[in-house]
This record gives C-alpha cells, structure tokens and sequence, in this order.
C-alpha cells in the first residue's frame, strides 16, 4: 500500500540508513565535536595570518566546510529523534552529499601549485588552467543535479522518474571518485614527466612534505568515494534487508571519519604555510618572484625546523634537479 503522500519514506537500504537515538547521536555527537573543534581551528589560523597579511583563503574553505558538517550533524541528530519525519531526512541527506565537494576543490588547488612548480611551462599554460575551471564547474553542477534528484526520488512513485534519479546519483558517485582520485594521478604524473628545470618551490618547508600530505588526503576522500560509489551501484534491497556494506560502521568511517582525518591533517601540518602561494602569482617564476620577505623568511625557518641546517636550506636552489624534492 502506497503511502498517503509526498514526501514519500524510503523503500530501499542506502548507506548508514536512517538515525536512531541508541547508536547514531552518541556516534554523531562525537563528530559534531570535532568538527567544531575544527572549525575554530581553521578560523583562528585564518584571522592569525590576516593579521600579518599572509592571505591563505582555503583556510576559510575548511572553516565553511566545518560548518557544514557541523549542520549535517545536527541535523542526523534531529532525524534520530523524529524518524518519521521525512523532509527532516532529506535535509540531512543533501547536507551529507554537499560539503565534501569543498575538500575536492581545495586538493585540486593543492595539485594545480604543485604541477606548477615541477612544470611551469604547462602548469601555466591556458588550457590546463582552463581543464581546472571546466572540472570545478562541473563539480558544482553534478552537486545541484544530485541535490535535485535526492529531492525528487521523495516526491515521486513513478518508476521511471526513480530510474531516471538512479542513473544521475550513480553518475555523480563515479564522478566524485574521479575528482577525488585526480590530484593522485596529477602528482604521479608530475613526477614521471622530466624536468629541464628546478622545481619553483612555494609555501614553507619540504616539497616532499606538500606531495606527501596531498596524497595522504586524495587517498582518504578517494576511499570514502569509491566506498560511496560502490554502494550506489550495489542492487537495490529492502531496508529491512540491509546489507553489511550499508552498515552504520561503514557510513561513519567512510563518509565523516575520513574527512575529519583530512581536517586535522591539514591542521598539523599547516597548509596555510606550506601551500601558500604569493598574491597575484601568474607565469614562471611567480611564485619566488611574488615572495615578500615576511614569507621568505617563513619558509625558511620551515626548511629549518625540518631538520635543516641554515647552510643546507640556502644550498637547496643549486642542487641537481633530482634532489629538489
């Protein structure tokens, strides 16, 4: 028997299912802790660098990403205590699909610096400048696809509409995967192409330390994706039927455990010092060109505190090209 009217329950089993109080807000709450604690930290490091004019705007990326993970668990928390409450569901649920985009765009801008260090002359070239445009946007509108089909597989009985809405969400699962494998594949490629010249490095500290950290993220969002997109091409099941794969366990890890890993990393390590990049910084040689002294300096106290002596870090730039990493 149909229900009575839109917006309709799910059917069918999805990843983590719907909330309850006895195991999802325990869980949920220690994630909306986090998530603050790593909201006020990304905050703090971006009015602490605004006010000795060191400009690092994916601070405030992460600060708004927080914030919506914050949102998303509220949310849950609210839908645990009204499970009946449909259209409180569906708002959960776009929150939980809209904020990890945040953190495939900045890694993206992560690997956009990085090839353009190793390889300036097509790192700068408009056509790869332009790729990154193009996949951006079409990361924002394969979100507003999903969020309006999300919305409409609620409203709708009709099987073809449910079909159609299936189609989409496995498009922009396998997607997202792509998007968030892609700054993998960029540094891997960076690093196979040969260079003719030095690297232009940027930000403070090692360059390995920056290709070290960015890979470490892309394969944790990649493993929360294709954990995702695995389970959406998996056959549909009745709720009552849910496999282990859909379990609260695996929804927890590979959806908020592994972003909040990435929150804090980029905390500890500092992205804000060592993806930094000289305001306006366009071409070769830009990024040392555009370098003040106050950042100068702050790079190299960096190569300093990784264990550098200060004869070392001024002896980097005539070293062969295969030790500049």
């Amino acid at each position: 028997m149909a229900p009575p009217g839109p917006p309709y329950p799910p059917q069918t089993a999805s990843l983590g299912g719907i909330p309850n109080v006895k195991v999802d807000v325990p869980i949920t709450s220690v994630f909306l802790l986090l998530f603050i604690l790593g909201a006020i930290a990304h905050m703090a490091i971006f009015q602490m660098n605004r006010k000795q004019a060191h400009k690092f705007f994916l601070s405030l990326v992460m600060f708004v990403f927080c914030m919506c993970r914050i949102v998303t668990m509220a949310l849950r928390i609210a839908w645990a205590t009204q499970q009946h409450n449909v259209k409180l569901g569906i708002a959960a649920m776009i929150f939980v699909a809209a904020g990890t985009v945040l953190l495939y765009i900045i890694n993206l801008l992560f690997a956009q610096r990085i090839i353009r260090a190793q390889h300036p002359n097509w790192g700068w070239h408009r056509a790869f400048d332009g790729g990154f445009r193009v996949i951006v946007i079409v990361i924002i509108v394969t979100l507003i696809m999903l969020i309006t089909v999300t919305v409409q597989s609620f409203y709708t009985l009709s099987e073809r509409k449910h079909n159609i809405d299936r189609d989409i969400q496995l498009y922009g699962s396998t997607f997202y995967t792509f998007v968030a494998f892609l700054p993998i594949l960029l540094v891997i490629i960076g690093l196979l192409i040969p260079r003719r010249i030095r690297v232009e490095k940027f930000g403070s500290g090692r360059f390995r330390t920056k290709i070290f950290t960015l890979l470490l993220a892309s394969f944790l969002l990649t493993l929360g994706a294709a954990w995702r997109c695995g389970t959406a091409f998996a056959p549909l099941v009745p709720r009552t039927q849910s496999p282990w794969y859909f379990s609260k366990a695996c929804f927890y890890v590979f959806d908020f455990g592994v972003e909040a890993v990435v929150v804090f990393l980029y905390i500890f390590v500092r992205v804000d010092r060592r993806f930094h990049i000289p305001d306006g910084a366009k071409g070769l040689g830009a990024y040392i060109k555009g370098e003040t002294d106050v950042e100068k300096e702050m790079r190299l106290s960096e190569d300093i505190s990784d264990e550098k002596r200060p004869e070392e870090a001024e002896l980097d730039e005539k070293k062969p090209l295969k030790e500049d990493l």
